[in-house]
Protein backbone atom coordinates (compact mmCIF):
# COMPACT_ATOMS: atom_id res chain seq x y z
CA UNK A 1 0.00 0.00 0.00
CA UNK A 2 1.45 3.33 -1.00
CA UNK A 3 1.19 6.60 0.93
CA UNK A 4 -1.54 7.97 -1.31
CA UNK A 5 -3.75 4.91 -0.69
CA UNK A 6 -3.05 5.11 3.03
CA UNK A 7 -4.03 8.77 3.05
CA UNK A 8 -7.33 8.01 1.31
CA UNK A 9 -8.14 5.23 3.78
CA UNK A 10 -7.31 7.50 6.73
CA UNK A 11 -9.49 10.28 5.35
CA UNK A 12 -12.45 7.90 4.82
CA UNK A 13 -12.00 6.48 8.34
CA UNK A 14 -12.09 9.96 9.87
CA UNK A 15 -15.08 10.87 7.74
CA UNK A 16 -16.93 7.75 8.95
CA UNK A 17 -16.19 8.69 12.57
CA UNK A 18 -17.43 12.22 11.99
CA UNK A 19 -20.66 11.04 10.40
CA UNK A 20 -21.37 8.35 13.00
CA UNK A 21 -20.99 10.88 15.83
CA UNK A 22 -23.09 13.54 14.07
CA UNK A 23 -20.13 15.88 14.34
CA UNK A 24 -18.40 17.09 11.22
CA UNK A 25 -15.12 18.76 12.18
CA UNK A 26 -13.79 20.88 9.35
CA UNK A 27 -10.33 19.42 10.02
CA UNK A 28 -11.63 16.07 8.79
CA UNK A 29 -12.61 17.63 5.49
CA UNK A 30 -9.23 19.16 4.77
CA UNK A 31 -9.33 22.55 6.51
CA UNK A 32 -5.92 23.94 7.44
CA UNK A 33 -7.43 26.32 10.04
CA UNK A 34 -4.33 28.50 10.02
CA UNK A 35 -6.08 31.79 9.24
CA UNK A 36 -4.14 32.11 5.96
CA UNK A 37 -5.22 29.23 3.76
CA UNK A 38 -8.63 29.61 2.15
CA UNK A 39 -10.75 26.82 3.66
CA UNK A 40 -14.04 27.51 1.88
CA UNK A 41 -14.18 24.12 0.13
CA UNK A 42 -13.42 22.20 3.30
CA UNK A 43 -16.08 24.00 5.34
CA UNK A 44 -18.65 23.59 2.57
CA UNK A 45 -17.82 19.89 2.28
CA UNK A 46 -18.46 19.48 6.00
CA UNK A 47 -21.80 21.29 5.70
CA UNK A 48 -22.83 19.19 2.70
CA UNK A 49 -21.91 15.94 4.46
CA UNK A 50 -23.80 17.04 7.56
CA UNK A 51 -27.07 17.75 5.75
CA UNK A 52 -26.76 14.65 3.57
CA UNK A 53 -26.42 12.47 6.67
CA UNK A 54 -29.46 13.83 8.48
CA UNK A 55 -27.88 16.79 10.21
CA UNK A 56 -25.61 17.48 13.16
CA UNK A 57 -22.80 19.82 14.14
CA UNK A 58 -20.25 21.29 11.76
CA UNK A 59 -17.42 22.18 14.12
CA UNK A 60 -15.00 25.08 13.81
CA UNK A 61 -12.40 23.89 16.35
CA UNK A 62 -11.50 25.80 19.49
CA UNK A 63 -8.67 28.29 19.28
CA UNK A 64 -8.36 28.07 15.48
CA UNK A 65 -8.99 30.59 12.71
CA UNK A 66 -10.71 29.27 9.59
CA UNK A 67 -10.57 31.58 6.55
CA UNK A 68 -13.49 31.34 4.10
CA UNK A 69 -15.33 33.03 1.29
CA UNK A 70 -19.06 32.45 0.78
CA UNK A 71 -20.44 29.29 2.40
CA UNK A 72 -24.00 27.96 2.17
CA UNK A 73 -25.88 26.68 5.21
CA UNK A 74 -28.37 23.86 4.65
CA UNK A 75 -31.08 21.83 6.37
CA UNK A 76 -30.40 20.52 9.90
CA UNK A 77 -26.89 21.97 10.09
CA UNK A 78 -25.64 23.44 13.35
CA UNK A 79 -22.57 25.54 12.56
CA UNK A 80 -20.82 25.27 15.93
CA UNK A 81 -17.97 27.72 16.46
CA UNK A 82 -16.16 26.61 19.57
CA UNK A 83 -14.74 28.87 22.27
CA UNK A 84 -11.83 30.89 20.91
CA UNK A 85 -12.49 29.82 17.33
CA UNK A 86 -12.84 32.38 14.54
CA UNK A 87 -14.59 31.94 11.22
CA UNK A 88 -12.85 34.71 9.27
CA UNK A 89 -14.10 36.28 6.06
CA UNK A 90 -11.69 36.43 3.15
CA UNK A 91 -10.30 39.91 2.40
CA UNK A 92 -10.77 39.29 -1.35
CA UNK A 93 -14.12 40.10 -2.98
CA UNK A 94 -13.62 37.41 -5.64
CA UNK A 95 -14.01 34.78 -2.90
CA UNK A 96 -17.64 35.87 -2.40
CA UNK A 97 -20.32 34.31 -4.61
CA UNK A 98 -22.79 36.32 -6.69
CA UNK A 99 -25.77 33.93 -6.30
CA UNK A 100 -26.71 35.07 -2.80
CA UNK A 101 -29.77 37.20 -3.71
CA UNK A 102 -29.36 40.97 -3.09
CA UNK A 103 -29.93 43.86 -0.77
CA UNK A 104 -33.47 45.20 -1.08
CA UNK A 105 -32.64 48.91 -0.74
CA UNK A 106 -32.15 51.16 -3.74
CA UNK A 107 -28.67 52.45 -4.55
CA UNK A 108 -26.92 49.82 -2.40
CA UNK A 109 -26.03 46.96 -4.77
CA UNK A 110 -22.45 47.16 -3.52
CA UNK A 111 -23.75 45.11 -0.55
CA UNK A 112 -25.29 42.26 -2.59
CA UNK A 113 -22.70 39.62 -1.68
CA UNK A 114 -22.38 37.90 1.69
CA UNK A 115 -20.22 35.52 3.71
CA UNK A 116 -22.83 33.00 4.93
CA UNK A 117 -25.98 32.35 2.88
CA UNK A 118 -28.99 30.07 3.11
CA UNK A 119 -32.07 29.84 0.89
CA UNK A 120 -35.12 27.59 1.35
CA UNK A 121 -33.33 25.88 4.24
CA UNK A 122 -34.96 24.61 7.42
CA UNK A 123 -33.88 23.96 10.99
CA UNK A 124 -30.34 25.28 11.00
CA UNK A 125 -28.31 27.14 13.60
CA UNK A 126 -25.17 29.14 14.24
CA UNK A 127 -23.99 28.86 17.80
CA UNK A 128 -21.02 28.60 20.15
CA UNK A 129 -18.88 31.01 22.09
CA UNK A 130 -16.58 31.72 19.16
CA UNK A 131 -16.59 34.53 16.61
CA UNK A 132 -17.56 35.21 13.02
CA UNK A 133 -15.33 38.06 11.81
CA UNK A 134 -16.17 39.71 8.49
CA UNK A 135 -12.74 41.29 8.02
CA UNK A 136 -14.67 44.41 7.04
CA UNK A 137 -11.86 46.93 7.11
CA UNK A 138 -10.35 45.25 4.05
CA UNK A 139 -13.21 46.34 1.75
CA UNK A 140 -13.90 49.67 0.05
CA UNK A 141 -16.29 49.49 -2.94
CA UNK A 142 -17.90 46.03 -2.97
CA UNK A 143 -18.73 45.25 0.66
CA UNK A 144 -20.22 41.84 1.50
CA UNK A 145 -22.67 41.33 4.34
CA UNK A 146 -21.92 38.79 7.03
CA UNK A 147 -25.15 36.73 7.00
CA UNK A 148 -28.11 36.53 4.61
CA UNK A 149 -30.97 34.04 4.87
CA UNK A 150 -33.88 33.95 2.40
CA UNK A 151 -37.14 31.98 2.61
CA UNK A 152 -35.86 29.89 5.49
CA UNK A 153 -37.67 28.35 8.44
CA UNK A 154 -36.63 27.63 12.02
CA UNK A 155 -33.37 29.54 12.45
CA UNK A 156 -31.36 29.77 15.66
CA UNK A 157 -28.45 32.11 16.51
CA UNK A 158 -27.11 31.48 20.00
CA UNK A 159 -24.24 32.97 22.03
CA UNK A 160 -22.07 33.77 19.02
CA UNK A 161 -20.04 36.97 18.52
CA UNK A 162 -20.52 38.66 15.14
CA UNK A 163 -18.02 41.41 14.37
CA UNK A 164 -16.39 43.53 11.69
CA UNK A 165 -18.86 43.07 8.83
CA UNK A 166 -17.97 45.01 5.69
CA UNK A 167 -21.65 46.06 5.44
CA UNK A 168 -24.71 44.86 7.36
CA UNK A 169 -24.21 42.11 9.89
CA UNK A 170 -27.32 40.25 8.73
CA UNK A 171 -30.39 40.24 6.51
CA UNK A 172 -33.26 37.83 7.14
CA UNK A 173 -35.57 37.85 4.09
CA UNK A 174 -39.07 36.32 4.30
CA UNK A 175 -38.10 33.84 7.00
CA UNK A 176 -40.26 32.24 9.68
CA UNK A 177 -39.49 31.12 13.23
CA UNK A 178 -36.29 32.96 14.13
CA UNK A 179 -34.78 32.75 17.62
CA UNK A 180 -31.75 34.90 18.49
CA UNK A 181 -30.32 34.71 21.99
CA UNK A 182 -27.20 35.84 23.78
CA UNK A 183 -25.31 37.08 20.72
CA UNK A 184 -22.92 40.03 20.62
CA UNK A 185 -22.57 42.28 17.58
CA UNK A 186 -19.77 44.78 17.02
CA UNK A 187 -19.85 46.44 13.60
CA UNK A 188 -17.58 49.45 13.33
CA UNK A 189 -15.04 48.21 10.77
CA UNK A 190 -16.89 49.77 7.83
CA UNK A 191 -20.02 51.75 6.91
CA UNK A 192 -23.70 50.74 7.09
CA UNK A 193 -23.01 48.31 9.91
CA UNK A 194 -26.59 47.27 10.73
CA UNK A 195 -27.06 44.52 13.28
CA UNK A 196 -30.14 42.33 12.73
CA UNK A 197 -32.40 43.21 9.77
CA UNK A 198 -35.69 41.30 9.53
CA UNK A 199 -37.49 41.85 6.21
CA UNK A 200 -40.91 40.24 5.82
CA UNK A 201 -40.20 37.82 8.67
CA UNK A 202 -42.65 36.22 11.08
CA UNK A 203 -42.39 34.78 14.58
CA UNK A 204 -39.14 36.49 15.55
CA UNK A 205 -37.68 36.41 19.07
CA UNK A 206 -34.56 38.39 20.04
CA UNK A 207 -33.41 38.21 23.67
CA UNK A 208 -30.39 38.90 25.88
CA UNK A 209 -28.25 40.40 23.11
CA UNK A 210 -25.85 43.34 22.99
CA UNK A 211 -25.34 45.62 19.99
CA UNK A 212 -22.57 48.06 19.13
CA UNK A 213 -23.20 49.29 15.60
CA UNK A 214 -22.17 51.91 13.07
CA UNK A 215 -25.77 51.94 11.81
CA UNK A 216 -29.17 50.70 13.03
CA UNK A 217 -28.98 47.84 15.53
CA UNK A 218 -32.28 46.09 14.75
CA UNK A 219 -34.43 46.81 11.68
CA UNK A 220 -37.95 45.58 10.99
CA UNK A 221 -39.03 46.06 7.39
CA UNK A 222 -41.21 44.68 4.60
CA UNK A 223 -39.90 44.96 1.04
CA UNK A 224 -42.69 42.86 -0.55
CA UNK A 225 -46.39 43.76 -0.28
CA UNK A 226 -47.38 40.12 0.36
CA UNK A 227 -44.69 39.43 2.99
CA UNK A 228 -45.55 41.13 6.30
CA UNK A 229 -43.12 41.52 9.14
CA UNK A 230 -45.14 40.43 12.16
CA UNK A 231 -45.12 38.76 15.57
CA UNK A 232 -41.77 40.13 16.75
CA UNK A 233 -40.54 40.18 20.36
CA UNK A 234 -37.34 41.99 21.45
CA UNK A 235 -36.39 41.87 25.13
CA UNK A 236 -33.47 42.25 27.55
CA UNK A 237 -31.11 43.80 25.01
CA UNK A 238 -28.48 46.57 25.14
CA UNK A 239 -28.17 48.99 22.22
CA UNK A 240 -25.27 51.31 21.47
CA UNK A 241 -25.09 52.61 17.93
CA UNK A 242 -24.21 55.52 15.71
CA UNK A 243 -27.70 55.79 14.19
CA UNK A 244 -30.85 54.02 15.43
CA UNK A 245 -31.38 51.52 18.22
CA UNK A 246 -34.44 50.02 16.53
CA UNK A 247 -35.58 51.18 13.10
CA UNK A 248 -39.00 50.07 11.97
CA UNK A 249 -39.86 50.85 8.38
CA UNK A 250 -38.40 52.71 5.45
CA UNK A 251 -38.82 49.44 3.55
CA UNK A 252 -42.55 49.24 4.26
CA UNK A 253 -44.41 47.95 1.19
CA UNK A 254 -45.93 45.20 3.33
CA UNK A 255 -47.48 45.38 6.79
CA UNK A 256 -45.37 45.61 9.94
CA UNK A 257 -47.41 44.58 12.97
CA UNK A 258 -47.65 42.79 16.30
CA UNK A 259 -44.35 44.02 17.79
CA UNK A 260 -43.40 44.00 21.48
CA UNK A 261 -40.17 45.58 22.79
CA UNK A 262 -39.35 45.51 26.51
CA UNK A 263 -36.65 45.73 29.18
CA UNK A 264 -33.91 47.25 27.00
CA UNK A 265 -31.27 49.94 27.44
CA UNK A 266 -30.11 52.40 24.77
CA UNK A 267 -27.00 54.59 25.01
CA UNK A 268 -24.75 56.94 23.04
CA UNK A 269 -26.90 57.06 19.92
CA UNK A 270 -26.57 59.93 17.44
CA UNK A 271 -30.06 59.74 15.98
CA UNK A 272 -32.93 57.85 17.65
CA UNK A 273 -33.69 55.10 20.11
CA UNK A 274 -36.93 54.02 18.41
CA UNK A 275 -37.26 55.16 14.78
CA UNK A 276 -40.58 54.23 13.20
CA UNK A 277 -41.15 55.29 9.58
CA UNK A 278 -43.95 54.28 7.23
CA UNK A 279 -43.08 55.22 3.65
CA UNK A 280 -44.24 52.74 1.03
CA UNK A 281 -47.89 51.69 1.21
CA UNK A 282 -47.96 49.08 3.95
CA UNK A 283 -49.71 49.36 7.30
CA UNK A 284 -48.06 49.64 10.73
CA UNK A 285 -50.08 48.71 13.77
CA UNK A 286 -50.22 47.09 17.19
CA UNK A 287 -46.86 47.74 18.83
CA UNK A 288 -45.79 48.21 22.44
CA UNK A 289 -42.51 49.60 23.80
CA UNK A 290 -42.16 49.38 27.57
CA UNK A 291 -39.59 49.44 30.37
CA UNK A 292 -36.86 51.21 28.42
CA UNK A 293 -33.88 53.16 29.76
CA UNK A 294 -31.93 55.57 27.53
CA UNK A 295 -28.86 57.77 27.97
CA UNK A 296 -27.51 60.21 25.36
CA UNK A 297 -30.27 59.37 22.86
CA UNK A 298 -31.44 62.69 21.32
CA UNK A 299 -34.75 61.34 20.00
CA UNK A 300 -36.05 58.61 22.28
CA UNK A 301 -38.95 58.13 19.84
CA UNK A 302 -38.97 59.47 16.26
CA UNK A 303 -42.11 58.43 14.39
CA UNK A 304 -43.04 59.67 10.93
CA UNK A 305 -45.08 59.18 7.78
CA UNK A 306 -43.22 59.99 4.58
CA UNK A 307 -43.70 58.98 0.94
CA UNK A 308 -40.49 57.43 -0.26
CA UNK A 309 -39.13 55.00 -2.82
CA UNK A 310 -36.89 52.83 -0.72
CA UNK A 311 -37.12 49.38 -2.35
CA UNK A 312 -34.76 48.50 -5.20
CA UNK A 313 -37.57 46.65 -7.06
CA UNK A 314 -39.87 49.69 -7.27
CA UNK A 315 -39.50 51.59 -10.57
CA UNK A 316 -37.78 54.96 -10.46
CA UNK A 317 -40.28 57.76 -9.91
CA UNK A 318 -42.91 55.48 -8.34
CA UNK A 319 -44.25 56.44 -4.91
CA UNK A 320 -46.80 54.15 -3.31
CA UNK A 321 -49.83 55.66 -1.51
CA UNK A 322 -49.60 56.03 2.24
CA UNK A 323 -51.58 53.64 4.40
CA UNK A 324 -52.04 53.69 8.20
CA UNK A 325 -49.87 53.87 11.32
CA UNK A 326 -51.90 53.18 14.43
CA UNK A 327 -52.21 51.57 17.84
CA UNK A 328 -48.81 52.23 19.46
CA UNK A 329 -48.02 52.34 23.19
CA UNK A 330 -44.82 53.78 24.69
CA UNK A 331 -44.65 53.40 28.47
CA UNK A 332 -42.26 53.30 31.43
CA UNK A 333 -39.40 55.12 29.72
CA UNK A 334 -36.47 56.86 31.47
CA UNK A 335 -34.20 59.10 29.36
CA UNK A 336 -31.14 61.06 30.54
CA UNK A 337 -29.95 63.51 27.88
CA UNK A 338 -28.42 66.19 30.08
CA UNK A 339 -25.06 65.84 28.27
CA UNK A 340 -26.59 66.53 24.84
CA UNK A 341 -27.51 69.79 23.10
CA UNK A 342 -30.95 71.39 22.72
CA UNK A 343 -32.02 68.97 19.96
CA UNK A 344 -33.46 66.39 22.31
CA UNK A 345 -37.15 65.60 21.90
CA UNK A 346 -39.88 63.00 21.42
CA UNK A 347 -40.93 63.67 17.81
CA UNK A 348 -44.14 62.35 16.24
CA UNK A 349 -45.06 63.64 12.79
CA UNK A 350 -47.76 62.37 10.49
CA UNK A 351 -48.24 63.62 6.94
CA UNK A 352 -50.79 66.20 5.77
CA UNK A 353 -53.90 64.14 5.07
CA UNK A 354 -52.42 61.03 6.70
CA UNK A 355 -52.56 61.15 10.48
CA UNK A 356 -50.76 58.79 12.80
CA UNK A 357 -53.55 57.28 14.89
CA UNK A 358 -53.98 56.15 18.48
CA UNK A 359 -50.66 56.69 20.22
CA UNK A 360 -50.22 56.39 24.00
CA UNK A 361 -47.18 57.94 25.71
CA UNK A 362 -47.23 57.23 29.43
CA UNK A 363 -44.99 57.26 32.50
CA UNK A 364 -41.93 59.04 31.15
CA UNK A 365 -38.99 60.68 32.93
CA UNK A 366 -37.00 62.85 30.54
CA UNK A 367 -33.90 64.86 31.53
CA UNK A 368 -32.64 67.38 28.97
CA UNK A 369 -30.06 70.15 28.80
CA UNK A 370 -32.33 72.86 27.38
CA UNK A 371 -30.68 76.10 26.26
CA UNK A 372 -32.87 77.02 23.28
CA UNK A 373 -33.53 80.65 22.34
CA UNK A 374 -36.67 82.64 21.52
CA UNK A 375 -35.76 82.28 17.86
CA UNK A 376 -35.83 78.49 18.28
CA UNK A 377 -39.22 78.73 19.98
CA UNK A 378 -40.67 80.61 17.00
CA UNK A 379 -39.38 78.23 14.36
CA UNK A 380 -41.70 76.71 11.75
CA UNK A 381 -41.17 72.98 11.28
CA UNK A 382 -40.79 71.72 7.71
CA UNK A 383 -43.08 69.00 6.39
CA UNK A 384 -41.64 65.75 5.08
CA UNK A 385 -43.08 66.50 1.65
CA UNK A 386 -42.29 64.42 -1.42
CA UNK A 387 -40.08 67.22 -2.72
CA UNK A 388 -38.07 67.24 0.51
CA UNK A 389 -37.44 63.47 0.69
CA UNK A 390 -36.94 62.59 -2.98
CA UNK A 391 -33.17 62.55 -2.52
CA UNK A 392 -33.04 61.85 1.21
CA UNK A 393 -34.45 59.46 3.76
CA UNK A 394 -36.85 61.31 6.11
CA UNK A 395 -34.18 62.16 8.67
CA UNK A 396 -34.33 64.61 11.55
CA UNK A 397 -31.71 66.93 10.08
CA UNK A 398 -34.22 67.89 7.37
CA UNK A 399 -36.30 69.71 10.00
CA UNK A 400 -33.64 70.65 12.57
CA UNK A 401 -34.29 72.23 15.95
CA UNK A 402 -37.90 71.86 17.09
CA UNK A 403 -39.93 74.64 18.77
CA UNK A 404 -40.74 72.35 21.73
CA UNK A 405 -38.17 71.22 24.28
CA UNK A 406 -39.52 67.76 25.16
CA UNK A 407 -42.42 66.66 22.94
CA UNK A 408 -43.49 67.77 19.47
CA UNK A 409 -46.42 66.10 17.72
CA UNK A 410 -48.31 67.00 14.55
CA UNK A 411 -50.83 65.35 12.21
CA UNK A 412 -52.10 62.82 14.73
CA UNK A 413 -55.58 61.56 15.46
CA UNK A 414 -55.58 60.22 18.99
CA UNK A 415 -52.54 61.11 21.13
CA UNK A 416 -52.81 60.38 24.83
CA UNK A 417 -49.96 61.64 27.05
CA UNK A 418 -50.02 60.93 30.78
CA UNK A 419 -47.55 61.29 33.64
CA UNK A 420 -44.71 62.86 31.63
CA UNK A 421 -41.92 64.39 33.76
CA UNK A 422 -39.38 66.75 32.18
CA UNK A 423 -36.25 67.94 33.99
CA UNK A 424 -34.52 70.84 32.19
CA UNK A 425 -30.95 71.66 33.24
CA UNK A 426 -30.70 75.15 31.65
CA UNK A 427 -33.12 77.90 30.79
CA UNK A 428 -35.08 77.15 27.62
CA UNK A 429 -37.38 79.58 25.79
CA UNK A 430 -39.50 76.88 24.15
CA UNK A 431 -42.73 75.36 25.35
CA UNK A 432 -42.15 71.90 26.83
CA UNK A 433 -44.67 70.35 24.44
CA UNK A 434 -46.52 71.36 21.28
CA UNK A 435 -49.43 69.56 19.64
CA UNK A 436 -49.89 70.79 16.06
CA UNK A 437 -52.88 69.50 14.11
CA UNK A 438 -53.56 66.82 16.72
CA UNK A 439 -57.17 65.66 16.87
CA UNK A 440 -58.62 63.83 19.85
CA UNK A 441 -55.48 64.43 21.89
CA UNK A 442 -55.03 64.88 25.62
CA UNK A 443 -52.08 65.71 27.88
CA UNK A 444 -52.51 64.94 31.58
CA UNK A 445 -50.07 65.15 34.46
CA UNK A 446 -47.27 66.84 32.52
CA UNK A 447 -44.52 68.13 34.85
CA UNK A 448 -41.57 70.45 34.26
CA UNK A 449 -38.91 70.44 36.99
CA UNK A 450 -41.41 68.83 39.38
CA UNK A 451 -44.15 71.41 38.76
CA UNK A 452 -47.34 70.26 37.08
CA UNK A 453 -48.24 72.43 34.08
CA UNK A 454 -51.11 70.36 32.72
Amino acid sequence: MNLKQLGCITFMFLLTLAVSGKQFNVYDFGAMADGKTLDTKAVQAAIDACTQNGGGQVVIPAGKTVLVGTIYLKDFVNLHIETGAVLLGSPHIEDYATDTHKIMYKRESHMDRCLIYAENASSFAIEGYGTIDGNGAEFTNQRPMLLRFKDCNNIHLNDITLKNPAAWTSAFLYCNEIAVSGIRISSWANKNGDGLDFDGCTNVRVANCSFSNSDDSICLQASLPNKPCRDVVVTNCIFETKWGGMRIGLLSRGNIEQVAVSNCTFKNIEDSGLKIQQCEGGEMRNMTFTNLVMENVPRPVFMTFSQQRACVDVPEGTYEPLNRMHNMIFSNIVVDNRKLDKNSCFFFTGYPGNDIENVVLKDVQFTISGGATAEDAAKEVKEYSLEVVKKHWPEFYLVGTLPASALYARHLDGLYVENFHVFIENEDARKPFILNDVKNGSVEKFYVNKKQIN
